[in-house]
């Protein structure tokens, strides 16, 4: 009986220590790699170095220059030289990580016979207009006409003409017994006025906030389809290049400003002054009701007429002196015109008033302070020149470059900025879920601004803009992409907190159970020794 007792109890200790086995092998060969599986983070990879190298902005911007010599501007030695080009460089650093490098490829040649012909004409008596040659230069690009100082091209008192598309004509300096030499700071000062300037890039760079994004609504208090079709599209035909806009209006009766102007006895008028103009926007903002009515950034653009007992309403400066347009704008929001009623007209006793509305003199108006917000900014011309009209177009083909050169820059350092502080993000929080769709707009983005940057260098100005648009849209949308809030991971100390009560009660039976194995088995093996020993 005690021998059966004896082996039914080690039969039962083999048991539990096979059972004991059984379940430390399982929980470690399938448990384990199976909460591994389950709960490990799904990243996708990142080119981080690329990102690193990207936050170091080295800007090349190069703008091809051709100029144009009409005939008997040089001498015949130097007229034998052409054609010829050059380079110029000129380099500006902003910071240690950024600088920009104005590189402009000057080509000189003789002007062809098409060309020689228009640049043989005389100017418009009185009229000022200048004929120039046709010509369709790439965005980004110049053509410089240089006709002889007896030219009658120019008017007599004019040195530089300035046009529309992206052409000028200067007039070569008078005795100068090497014209090419003398024409270089000339052509310095037709470049400041119709390309980028160190200022506007600069100022890109300074304010990395895009003043208007893809996507853009222009609201206008006032409904006239012919003033929108004359003064607004063209204009807004070549701003489409920068940014999506389309156009709605409405009508406000009883409409109220809310400030009360105050009455100026010398001059039988009510004035607004300059400290009240900015809570005359947000009683009328409430009611314009734009932010709900749109997912995009909205340009405001009111007419306001007063009502009789408040006319003729005008705008005072800071200074006190009246405003000559009757208008104010806010950036990032847009402007308001007041268009006040003549006394005789205000006086008159006959309900309803017809008001007719000079829609040229409110779009004139308007389309400055759209400009303006654009960051569109007037250039200020260098002694004897004249500057083309623009007609009803409100905008020439070198100011729209000059707008491209400056939001090329600032998407790109934009860009850089994003991806490198999404970059540091995850880096930092590494149970943090990057999906495939979040990788790809990353990679989208940095191949993005890596060509537009090098189209920059190109000159090719279109294309360095369509990348960078492209680049920072997908930066935008990697960076507030839902998958990547912060709140939706938890800490490692967190996720302790909660596994550690699940798996301990688990834990402890089995490490006890193969302490217990050891200890016997190091029992047994002391035993085993301490008998070999007796024998």
């Amino acid at each position: 009986m005690a021998a059966s007792a004896d082996a039914m109890d080690a039969a039962e200790k083999a048991r539990g220590k096979y059972a004991a086995l059984s379940f430390a092998t399982i929980a470690v060969v399938v448990g384990l790699p199976l909460w591994w599986k389950t709960t490990e983070t799904n990243r996708a990879s990142l080119p981080y170095s690329e990102i690193a190298n990207l936050d170091t902005l080295l800007f090349q911007l190069t703008v091809p220059i051709s100029v144009v010599f009409a005939k008997g501007t040089l001498l015949g030695d130097q007229e034998r030289k052409l054609p010829f080009k050059e380079d110029q460089e000129a380099e500006t650093p902003l910071n240690p990580k950024t600088s920009v490098t104005a590189h402009y490829q000057i080509s000189y040649r003789r002007a062809t016979p098409q060309e020689e012909q228009v640049l043989s004409q005389v100017s418009g008596q009185g009229t000022g207009e200048v004929a120039l040659p046709a010509q369709e230069a790439p965005a980004g690009s110049l053509t410089i006409y240089v006709i002889p100082s007896s030219s009658r091209l120019l008017p007599q008192e004019t040195t530089m003409y300035v046009g529309k598309r992206r052409s000028a004509v200067i007039r070569a300096p008078q005795g100068a017994a090497d014209v090419l030499a003398a024409m270089g700071a000339q052509i310095q000062q037709v470049t400041r006025v119709m390309s980028f300037s160190a200022e506007s890039i600069t100022g890109a760079l300074s304010d990395r906030m895009p003043i208007l994004q893809p996507g853009t609504e222009w609201k206008r208090p006032f409904k006239s389809s012919l003033a929108v079709r004359r003064y607004v599209e063209p204009l807004l035909g070549k701003l489409r290049v920068v940014a999506e806009i389309s156009v709605d209006s409405q009508i406000l009766y009883y409409a109220a400003l809310g400030v009360v102007p105050r009455f100026d006895a010398p001059s039988s008028s009510f004035i607004l002054s300059a400290h009240s103009l900015p809570h005359v926007i947000n009683p009328v903002e409430a009611r314009l009701g734009s932010s709900a009515a749109s997912l995009y950034p909205v340009l405001n653009f009111l007419l306001y007429i007063p009502e009789r007992s408040h006319s003729p309403l005008y705008i005072q400066d800071k200074d006190g002196a009246a405003v000559p347009t009757n208008a104010f704008h806010s950036p990032r929001w847009g402007g308001i015109m007041v268009y006040s009623i003549e006394p005789e007209a205000a006086n008159e006793t006959s309900f309803p008033r017809r008001v007719d509305v000079d829609m040229g003199r409110v779009m004139e108006v308007f389309l400055a302070q759209l400009r303006l917000l654009f960051g569109i900014l007037p250039v200020p011309l260098p002694e004897g020149a004249l500057l083309e009209s623009f007609g009803n177009e409100g905008l020439s083909a070198w100011e729209l470059d000059r707008l491209l050169w400056t939001r090329t820059v600032e998407n790109v350092a934009t860009v850089a900025t994003t991806l490198t502080s999404l970059a540091q993000l995850l880096e930092k929080i590494s149970n943090i879920v990057i999906q495939d769709d979040v990788a790809s707009q990353v990679f989208r983005a940095v191949e993005s601004a890596q060509k537009a940057l090098q189209d920059l260098g190109m000159g090719h100005l279109e294309s360095a803009f369509q990348a960078s648009k492209e680049a920072i849209m997908s930066s935008e949308r990697a960076f507030f992409d839902p998958s990547l809030l912060h709140l939706l991971y938890f800490p490692d100390d967190q996720k302790f907190a909660i596994y550690i009560p699940l798996a301990l009660p688990m834990a402890v039976p089995i490490l006890l159970s193969l302490a217990k194995i050891v200890r016997e088995a190091r029992q047994k093996k002391k035993a085993e020794k301490e008998a070999t020993k007796t024998d």
